[in-house]
């Protein structure tokens, strides 16, 4: 465990240097999530009707969330690109333990994930996003937000070590921006016909975006929905843990098996 922690470290601090030295894509990562917010929320909140709801209140934390499910694209294009550059192998080749390459990974991502977020509000604060839940449940939110995208992470890493080309991981990666639309990130479900409405109740965005808005106060839990949705907390940490449980082991042993595993 200590190995894990001191190699655990040194890793993560490589990738935050790494994002030091690329500052294009840090800006380019940090301020998309913006222009999504302004977009939807001016464009299509034109053309769309939120029972209840100003549409901007109900896109700010679908739009975190979305955000937070990209991390399955981060995870994976970094993965791939460090495997095929042959990085990876020479990490298998110094003395340190076999988690402590892809935690990094998974906790420089959501350090930077967590300051995103933090501007994203800014601005969701300037265009009429609120927190009326309560500071402690707010936290929560975030928390739940940050704990997400950590999972997101691991299952992006896994699959760039499996792919292990980063042009494959980014046409791989692309389809991830469909997971979103699948979901209640954007609009609410009751719209939706009935086997679409199942599906995006069951996709693990619209748990957690549900369990965001009804922990900032901003809409309340949909009545009659699916059993994720209908408890949207515990529906969001049970997912939580789902992924977690099935791609740290799996990324782990597939890390240290190498090319062989892959």
């Amino acid at each position: 465990m200590n190995a894990l922690a001191y190699d655990g470290t040194a890793m993560l601090g490589r990738q935050l240097r790494r994002l030091r030295n690329n500052p294009g894509l840090l800006i380019l990562t940090q301020t998309m999530p913006v222009s999504m917010l302004l977009f939807f929320g001016y464009v299509f909140g034109s053309a769309l009707a939120v029972p209840g709801e100003e549409y901007r209140r109900f896109l700010v934390p679908g739009l975190l969330v979305a955000t937070a499910a990209g991390g399955i694209m981060t995870g994976m294009f970094e993965a791939a690109r460090d495997t095929h550059r042959g990085v990876m192998d020479r990490f298998r080749a110094l003395p340190m333990s076999r988690a402590a390459v892809p935690l990094g990974q998974a906790l420089a991502d959501v350090l930077v994930t967590a300051a995103g977020s933090a501007l994203f509000l800014l601005v969701g604060l300037a265009v009429g996003w609120r927190v009326e839940g309560g500071a402690l449940a707010a936290v929560g939110a975030f928390g739940l937000l940050l704990l997400f995208r950590f999972a997101a992470v691991w299952t992006g890493i896994f699959l760039g070590l499996l792919t292990r080309n980063e042009e494959a991981a980014g046409q791989l990666g692309g389809a991830t921006f469909l997971l979103p639309l699948l979901s209640t990130a954007y609009i609410p479900a009751e719209g939706l016909p009935g086997r679409l409405r199942t599906a995006a109740e069951w996709n693990p965005i619209s748990a957690v975006a549900t369990a965001l808005r009804d922990l900032f106060g901003n809409a309340p839990v949909p009545e009659g929905a699916a059993w994720p949705v209908a408890h949207p907390v515990a529906g969001s940490l049970l997912w939580c843990g789902v992924l977690l449980a099935v791609f740290v082991p799996l990324t782990v042993r597939t890390y240290a098996a190498g090319p062989r595993g892959t």
